[in-house]
């Protein structure tokens, strides 16, 4: 079994849409980054990434790479997963955590998991995902930013056994 932490933060903006597990939420503000800039989606990235230790979501997709300008991150997200298992492991859980003082989340939370689950290979009973106020303080708590923490739990993958 591997663990991995993952952890982003993007700023607020308005003109773009709010991204968040590749699902669009109405807000009036966006997250402002080089790709649609899900949060929730770059922490899954780098935790996976961490625990298999394949690097992070920067070495593999830089933000100075023009195929990645304005990118889904479910691209990112599946591409990710390829990687993982082409390296012999499989996701046995994941906790998320987005953090955000508004819109309330908890209306979109079953259909973040139904757009996440399939791509990580897990039944919505595996993944954890909470969502969290800053309670007012720093730039999260003032609206101005959005984050997002995750923890994956990786395990080898079976392999077949040789029979000599």
């Amino acid at each position: 079994m591997r663990i991995g932490l993952g952890y982003d933060i993007h700023r607020l903006a308005a003109g773009r849409k709010l991204i968040l597990g590749g699902v669009e939420i109405p807000y009036e503000k966006g997250l402002l980054g080089y790709s649609d800039s899900d949060v929730l989606l770059h922490a899954i990235i780098d935790a996976l990434l961490g625990a298999a230790a394949l690097g992070d979501i920067g070495q593999r997709f830089p933000d100075n790479d023009p195929q990645y300008k304005d990118i889904s991150s479910i691209i990112l997200l599946e591409r990710t997963y390829e990687l993982i298992t082409q390296a012999g492991f499989r996701l046995h859980q994941m906790d998320t955590i987005i953090i955000a003082e508004r819109p309330k989340l908890g209306p979109y939370m079953a259909q973040i998991k139904a757009k996440i689950g399939p791509i990580l290979q897990l039944p919505p009973e595996r993944i954890g995902l909470k969502a969290k106020t800053n309670e007012g303080l720093g730039p999260i708590g003032e609206g101005q930013a959005m984050a997002a923490q995750a923890v994956a739990l990786l395990e080898e993958a079976k392999r077949p056994r040789v029979i000599d």
